[in-house]
């Protein structure tokens, strides 16, 4: 396949790996609502802060949308634009890599970008997602007015590229239907079914088999001739050849299901009643209705409104109908070019779960802000349409230090659960979720508010993991809590148990020193490892 080449393309093709793991502080003045919500606001470098949610939510995000730097060479108040185009995509790969690895195996990503890079971006994806799961390039209508100062066309448009992780397992919902396409149904002939519309019964006779029979032989088993209620021969038009064979037309024609115009002698069009379609009608890759997708400057109105301003914020309806077809209600949706916050509070009004990421103080000053709004009840944008009346909560989190010092060393702060499910994550390529009984104890809180009361991890692959870590049983003194003994073996032993009944497989033990001899270890097949200096500090 081919592949995009810059000037740093192998050092940034390794930049996810380098990046630290570091600690997300919980930041409890700038949190609103709900305490115990799993919505998150994050303040910080959305490179390590996508790092950061790796041990906790790879491969369980459903839906990503990202609406990153244009690079159009403009210096916007928020955020500088104007990067270098080796820069740009030396920014991008490291965090579509870890968008990717936290994207669910049924999920889907949306990337919008305007043609300074979004060519560029799509041969990226292709690489890092796989060609074939490409679903498509959706145009969207940005502005309906013509900027008469471009240099030399005005532009209207702007690429939304969807990826899924999986196109076996990816299942995208139908869009609901408009009152205008509503409009198109009626019922002229009275059926009990209800309102209908006519579709052609009629296919191309000169592609794929179809045409190759026909090259070959001159004949085609759906070209016939159909006899109307009037009692005219009609065969299909020049080039055509009927959607059905003989046989499926008589029993289409028998059920009342073909509509043959109103005095019985027109070409035969097969009738789609509308209560047979209530699941609704599948998107196209054209979003130009204002009504149905809006327009940046209704972006701005929206924020307008809220007393905020920022450069061309999306549309809430634009994120509505992403998430429309992308998710259902309690589905987790990450932006981590959060701007102005639009996704994450279209994906609350929506009750969907919601990550936000966004480096600036505006993470404060306008999404933070935002957010509170909308746990208030405020009716703007999708709040009609939606039935928004307001509620839930959201946690603003900033990023903390590494969990590892200079030297290697885990740093005080980190509890438990949280080296807990970044020594899981590490081993088992998968998140960890713990015994959730409540919140940690000390300055720092886990994201899952993780229960420090068990030493066993869990068992994947016919291997169980343990770490004895922080008085994880109670006790730190040597003979405790955070050394391999006889005694924390039994202990582990019994939670492992469990958690998994009548499991024999092998053991890996993190702790600070085992008092277990070798011949032990190997009889009772242990692989023990030592903290700090077997933990691995990166991905």
């Amino acid at each position: 396949m081919p592949t995009l080449n810059w000037l740093t393309r192998e050092e940034d093709v390794r930049a996810a790996g380098r990046v630290q793991y570091r600690l997300l502080e919980d930041v409890p003045r700038l949190s609103a609502g709900n305490g115990d919500t799993a919505n998150m606001l994050i303040q910080g470098d959305n490179l390590e802060a996508l790092k950061a949610l790796l041990p906790f939510y790879a491969g369980r995000v459903k839906c990503i949308y990202i609406d990153p730097p244009y690079n159009t060479r403009s210096a916007f108040a928020h955020y500088d634009d104007n990067l270098e185009h080796s820069r740009w995509l030396a920014m991008m790969w490291p965090r579509l890599e870890l968008l990717r690895d936290l994207l669910a195996e049924d999920g889907s990503i949306w990337v919008q970008l305007d043609d300074n890079e979004a060519h560029y971006a799509r041969v990226m994806l292709d690489e890092l997602l796989g060609r074939r799961n490409f679903v498509a390039d959706v145009v969207w209508q940005k502005s309906y007015a013509v900027r008469s100062n471009a240099e030399f066309v005005s532009s209207s448009t702007e690429h939304i590229f969807w990826y899924c992780r999986n196109r076996e397992k990816h299942q995208p919902k139908k869009i609901p239907r408009t009152e205008r396409q509503r409009d198109r149904f009626s019922n002229p002939d009275n059926d009990p079914r209800g309102p209908w519309q006519s579709i052609t019964f009629t296919i191309s006779l000169l592609s794929g088999a179809r045409g190759r029979q026909y090259a070959k032989t001159g004949t085609s088993p759906n070209l016939y001739a159909v006899t109307s209620p009037s009692g005219i021969s009609i065969m299909p038009p020049q080039g055509r050849c009927w959607a059905r064979s003989e046989t499926a037309f008589r029993e289409l024609n028998e059920d009342g299901r073909l509509w043959w115009g109103k005095e019985g002698n027109r070409t035969p069009r097969l009738k789609m009643f509308l209560s047979e379609s209530k699941e609704g009608v599948l998107p196209t890759t054209l979003w130009a209705s204002g009504d149905d997708y809006g327009f940046n400057q209704e972006g701005v109105r929206e924020l307008r409104a809220l007393g905020a301003a920022f450069p061309t914020p999306k549309p809430e309806r634009l994120i509505q109908r992403i998430l429309q077809i992308a998710t259902n209600p309690g589905d987790l949706v990450l932006d981590s070019f959060l701007g102005s916050g639009t996704t994450a509070a279209v994906a609350h009004k929506m009750g969907r779960r919601w990550i936000g990421v966004e480096m600036g103080d505006h993470a404060e000053s306008h999404c933070a802000l935002r957010l509170r709004k909308v746990i208030d009840g405020e009716q703007g944008g999708i709040s009609e349409s939606a039935g928004w009346q307001g509620g839930g909560g959201f946690r603003f989190y900033r990023l903390g230090p590494s969990a590892f010092d200079a030297d290697g060393a885990i740093r005080a702060e980190v509890g438990f659960s949280m080296l807990a499910a970044h020594v899981w994550f590490t081993e088992t390529g998968h998140p960890w979720d713990g015994n959730q009984d409540g919140p940690e104890e000390g300055p720092s809180q886990d994201l899952r508010q993780g229960s420090a009361g068990s030493p066993a991890l869990g068992v994947h692959d016919g291997r169980a993991y343990a770490l004895l870590y922080n008085g994880v049983l109670g006790d730190r003194s040597a003979n405790g809590g955070n050394v391999l003994t006889r005694a924390t073996l039994a202990r582990i032993r019994v939670e492992i148990a469990a958690v998994a009944p009548g499991f024999d497989g092998p053991l890996t033990v993190y702790g600070e020193r085992s008092r277990l001899t070798v011949p032990t270890l190997v009889r009772e097949r242990i692989d023990f490892k030592q903290t700090p200096y077997d933990i691995k500090a990166h991905r």
